[in-house]
């Protein structure tokens, strides 16, 4: 029988794998793969088939973020940065004004009629334009070069790129380089659209090698009535607003004004008598690059260096709109300014204002907004009378029946008068006469003399007469009555005094001075003893009691009296309504700290030299411990006896003097080292470990730093100064980029203000310190490789470096292998050379550009093609250059013993032989030696030492190095004091060559310079002969064989020299004459014959390769017939055979 137990044995639960409920549970179970990424749903997917690949693309990847990668700079623009300057570059008539009037029209919808020098609008909210057109000059090119922040590139695309576009990038690469953007234009000219496509590419991509590959180049298909497109020029005002600008080094450091506006402040009757005398000028801009000093040295680019004698900041006349959230600007928030081309509004000036009326056509189309504007304008200008009169003559009425209340009225009222006693009489007695001391102080220290107070209490308004700085004679007990009566009696001098405005806003203001000296306390006394309180609490027995004002009072019989618990309340609901400010304080009395309480002054106190420091930073407490620190070791001396004395120590006498003195810190136990580790071992773990993904990511953790430390300094930078007040900011930071200036330059050239042309930038960029001076520059310099001519030694070059162009003598070098400059005269090709020359100091690795001539004249242009001579940078400034130039002595043999010899010719007297004692001497062969001694005669003549023997016939030469000194010249290229219409004619220094091509001088060669053929007459060597004893010895084959003989015995050379000479008769030159005329036709008879037999065999043979080929020929249509014939007789047979 089984076992019961068995049965008994339940089955085991198996879950359900398929139906509802298992679907329901598994859902339930299930991961919300909804927020997982891709990788995290599917891992098997993501992961690395290949190792090498995936090293592949981390490498790629690594190499892309690499190359985007720059070194962050500390970000100095301002809250409210400059305008941009957007420089429009081209040749002539390429459609430079038709592209800024259109981006004028684009942005602020307004027509401009003339375009001339800077035009700043409005484009955004925090961004704004300075267009400015660039005229046909090159020196117009390098001023805007050095100063734009964006350039645009106009470009003819009917012609092409024109030498001035080259000219232009060329110097931009060395000043800067400013962002760049292309545009063509006149592509309407080309009608052929394949042609159009074609130049389209290629002018994009010459566009690309000169600037960078993908450079932004712009469309303009053509002209509608006078204007580009609507929507090309909105595309390309999109991109000029959104455009982002790097930092350039040179303009980080210096700081620069592009002047917009010019005013001539010599006084007329100077300039009546003397036309030429030296102005005053004012310059007005914005400030951009680094903040600008007052008293600072400039260089104004076309006139000169020259110190500002005045600098102060103007309102901005240009502002930027106000930071509220919008999306577009305001009509009237597209503001234009440009003074230059008679645009700009209001003009704010330091002592005046500039009020700018249309001409007589603005009436025409004038909108609603426009006629309440010029109607407020004329309201302004026609008003004569001061803003006090007016009120005074002003009333108002209450309702529409009642009469009209003017201010005498007010004035009149005895309740109004009563209060104003009571209120003065208060302040008066809360001043008591422990204030008199300090009072007297603080009048001592303030800047105004005590007479000039004196003068000042005489002169009080009427409405003024009770204040409390009046009431310092007066006698404290005096009543109330009284001084309302004192207030009548003065009444009728009030209206003198109506008109006096001025002279109480002065008054008010010296006495509130007074009132801040009496309240300030002496942090002197404060701190070092004998101080006295100067705030003093006012009494409340002095405060006027609430009660005793009557509230059924009434003004007017319409107002009721406000009582002081009112106005308290109002003050309180007045200061929660005021905005909050870092600096705030109550209206009603300061809540400002008592520092005569002994807390106060404590912590006062602690602050100086007299205070109470920190065991860790007081001097005596170190010491101390430095002291217990030498007797720590107990054992380390132990007992010790005074030899001179006596006296016996021990170091028990020893430890008690030490114990009192404070324990340093101990040394850190192993738990807290370890600690200290493992908080080091998790850091690096973060750092470096992979994260949660897995994913292998490079390294950016040094240049992130990089970027959190340039964001961090700029952040500083602009919250150290933003809460300063702008004078006092002005005075410890400079004028700071972005603030519109108004500079003031004296003695300045009549010839800049009369011959002003506007078209012409005015550029003023500051020098610092060491940019002042001038001195012997050192450069590397290389030649360009499109410029035609090759540049020599101390021809005129005009350099352009820094802020400035001048021209300058300049000298080229080459450093030998011992750094030694070497003289050269001419500049090597494609080769840099070293450059000196006489210039302003600049510092290094500047970068300059170097011109033959700034003449924009098209004859001279189209000689030299490109004009840009040479480029190169600045390596170092000296005082004094070391420029060696080759010098090669020459001399011949007087005598030769052996291995000495006298040589003469090559000094000239016997004190330049004592110069040039030991030095090395060489001659052509190749034999080297040495100067020794000088010789009596012949004068000049010495003795030298040599390697070997020399000969009569050899030349001796002494190579020498001699300094050459670089020349003292420097002239700045003033083209801006030009006449109108020559100012691109500057003209410097001339070449020696040009005087005399200008004066048809014929040049005279020097006969010493003149390469002349050298003739060298062959060596004749005296015949070898050796001795008959050496002959003995030798070899046959080397014995010398004079006799060569024959069979015959006659030597075969002298047979000819033997015969003797036939003379022919006259009849038998005939007779040879004949036979050569015989001759002569018979060879030309055979060499015609030969032609004619070659033609004829040539034509022969022609004619039988003729018959051949027909012959072939007749054979292969024989052959194809024969196979045709043989193809159909096969197939008939076939056929049969079926």
């Amino acid at each position: 029988m089984a076992d019961e137990s068995a049965f008994d044995k339940k089955k085991a639960h198996r879950a359900k794998h398929a139906g509802r409920k298992a679907e329901k549970k598994k859902k339930k179970n299930a991961v919300d793969q909804s927020n997982l990424s891709a990788r995290q749903r599917n891992p098997k997917a993501f992961a690395i088939q290949s190792a090498v690949r995936a090293e592949r693309k981390f490498r790629r990847r690594e190499d892309v973020i690499s190359k985007k990668q720059h070194i962050p700079q500390v970000d100095k623009t301002p809250l409210e940065p400059p305008p941009i300057v957007v420089a429009v570059v081209g040749p002539p008539r390429v459609g430079k004004t038709t592209l800024i009037n259109n981006l004028i029209k684009s942005f602020i919808k307004t027509n401009v009629t003339s375009t001339n020098g800077p035009i700043t609008i409005v484009t955004s909210k925090k961004r704004r334009l300075t267009l400015i057109e660039c005229n046909n000059d090159i020196n117009s090119m390098i001023d805007l070069a050095k100063c734009a922040d964006l350039v645009l590139l106009l470009c003819d695309a009917s012609f092409g790129f024109e030498m001035e576009i080259f000219e232009f990038l060329n110097i931009c690469q060395v000043h800067g380089m400013p962002k760049i953007m292309g545009v063509l234009t006149h592509l309407d000219m080309i009608k052929n659209a394949k042609t159009l496509k074609t130049t389209k590419k290629t002018l994009k991509h010459r566009f690309w090698t000169e600037v960078y590959p993908g450079a932004k180049l712009f469309y303009l298909s053509g002209i509608v009535h006078e204007e580009y497109l609507r929507n090309e020029i909105k595309n390309l005002a999109r991109f000029i607003s959104v455009m982002k600008f790097r930092p350039l080094s040179w303009r980080t450091t210096h700081s620069y004004v592009l002047a917009d506006r010019l005013e001539d402040i010599t006084s007329q009757e100077t300039i009546r008598k003397d036309p030429k005398v030296s102005r005053d000028v004012v310059l007005y801009g914005y400030i951009r690059g680094v903040p600008l000093m007052k008293e600072s040295v400039v260089h104004i680019a076309g006139v000169g260096d020259m110190k500002i004698s005045e600098l102060s900041y103007l309102p901005d006349p240009c502002p930027l709109p106000s930071s509220e959230k919008k999306r577009h600007l305001m009509e009237r928030e597209r503001q234009i300014y440009a003074p230059f081309s008679g645009v700009g509004g209001i003009v704010y000036d330091k002592d005046a204002v500039y009020i700018e009326l249309q001409g007589s056509h603005s009436h025409k189309r004038e909108d609603e907004e426009t006629t309440e504007k010029k109607a407020l304008i004329k309201n302004v200008v026609d008003t004569k009378e001061t803003v006090d009169e007016q009120m005074q003559e002003s009333g108002f009425k209450l309702f529409s029946g009642g009469a009209i209340i003017y201010p005498e009225m007010v004035k009149d009222d005895e309740y109004l008068q009563h209060n104003k006693v009571l209120t003065k009489v208060n302040n008066d007695d809360s001043s008591d006469e422990s204030n008199s001391e300090e009072e007297s102080e603080s009048d001592n220290d303030s800047g105004i003399d005590q007479s000039e107070k004196d003068v000042s209490d005489k002169k009080k308004l009427p409405w003024e007469i009770n204040s409390g700085s009046e009431q310092e004679d007066a006698d404290e007990t005096e009543s109330i009555g009284d001084n309302v009566n004192a207030l009548n009696e003065n009444n009728g001098t009030e209206e003198v005094f109506d008109t006096k405005w001025k002279e109480k806003l002065s008054e008010k203001a010296t006495d509130a001075y007074y009132q801040r000296q009496r309240t300030s306390k002496n942090i002197m006394k404060l701190v070092y003893g004998e101080y006295d309180i100067g705030n003093k609490s006012k009494d409340k027995s002095d405060e006027p009691d609430e009660s005793s004002d009557s509230d059924g009072e009434e003004i007017g019989g319409l107002f009721k009296k406000v009582t002081e618990t009112q106005k308290k309340k109002q003050k309180e609901k007045e200061n929660l309504d005021l905005d909050e400010c870092s600096f705030y304080y109550n209206l009603h009395k300061p809540n400002l700290r008592d520092w005569s309480s002994e807390t106060n002054r404590q912590y006062l106190i602690n602050c100086f030299v007299t205070g109470k420091r920190s065991a860790d930073q007081d001097a005596s407490e170190l010491l101390k411990l430095d002291d217990a620190s030498d007797g720590d070791d107990e054992e380390l001396y132990g007992d010790f006896e005074d030899l001179e004395t006596g006296e016996k120590h021990t170091t028990d006498e020893l430890t008690d003097q030490v114990g009192t003195a404070p324990k340093r810190k101990a040394e850190p136990t192993k738990s807290e080292i370890l600690d200290k580790k493992m908080k080091l071992k998790a850091k690096f773990d973060a750092e470096y470990d992979n994260p949660d993904d897995h994913r292998i990511k490079g390294d950016h953790s040094y240049y992130e730093s990089l970027k959190a430390k340039a964001l961090q300094q700029s952040e500083l930078n602009k919250s150290v100064f933003e809460n300063l007040e702008d004078g006092l900011r002005v005075e410890v930071e400079g004028f700071r980029p972005g603030m519109y200036v108004r500079m003031l330059f004296k003695n300045i050239s009549s010839e800049f203000v009369s011959n002003f042309d506007s078209s012409y930038p005015i550029l003023i960029g500051a020098l610092n310190m060491t940019e002042q001076n001038i001195g012997f520059v050192s450069c590397k310099v290389k030649k360009h490789r499109w410029y035609k001519k090759i540049l020599k030694t101390n021809d005129p070059l005009i350099i352009s470096l820094g802020w400035r162009r001048f021209q300058t003598l300049p000298i080229y070098s080459k450093i030998e292998d011992d750094l030694k400059c070497r003289y050269l005269k001419y500049t090597p090709e494609h080769v840099t050379c070293n450059m000196h020359f006489y210039g302003p100091a600049t510092p290094q690795h500047t970068g300059f550009l170097a011109l033959q001539t700034v003449i924009n004249n098209s004859n001279e242009i189209k000689q030299l093609g490109f004009r840009i001579a040479a480029t190169g940078s600045v390596n170092e400034i000296n005082k004094s250059t070391q420029i060696v130039k080759k010098l090669k002595l020459v001399g011949t043999p007087l005598k030769i013993y052996k291995k000495t010899a006298f040589i003469k010719d090559m000094f000239t007297s016997t004190l330049e032989v004592a110069k040039f004692e030991g030095a090395k001497i060489k001659t052509v062969s190749g034999i080297r030696g040495q100067i020794k001694k000088a010789l009596n005669k012949p004068e000049g003549a010495y003795r030298a030492t040599f390697e070997d023997k020399i000969l009569m016939s050899d030349i001796i030469f002494c190579r020498t190095w001699f300094k050459v000194n670089v020349t003292k010249f420097y002239a700045p290229v003033v083209n801006l004091l030009l006449p109108i219409g020559e100012k691109n004619a500057w003209q410097g220094m001339k070449t020696k060559g040009q005087l005399k091509r200008e004066r048809n001088i014929q040049y005279k060669a020097n006969v010493d310079s003149m390469y002349t053929e050298v003739i060298r007459p062959n060596k004749v060597f005296k015949p070898l002969t050796i001795p008959k004893n050496l002959q003995k010895g030798l070899p046959y084959r080397f014995k010398p064989k004079v006799n060569t003989t024959t069979l015959s015995g006659d030597d075969p050379k002298n047979k000819s020299k033997e015969r003797v000479a036939v003379v022919k008769s006259p009849y038998e030159q005939k007779v040879s004459n004949v036979m050569k005329m015989l001759k002569t036709n018979y060879e030309k008879k055979v060499t015609v014959q030969k032609e004619a037999t070659a033609e004829r065999l040539k034509a022969h043979k022609q004619q039988q390769d003729e018959q051949e080929w027909r012959r072939i020929k007749r054979q292969k249509e024989l052959k194809k017939k024969i196979c045709r014939h043989l193809s159909k007789m096969g197939s008939k047979k076939t056929q049969t055979q079926m």
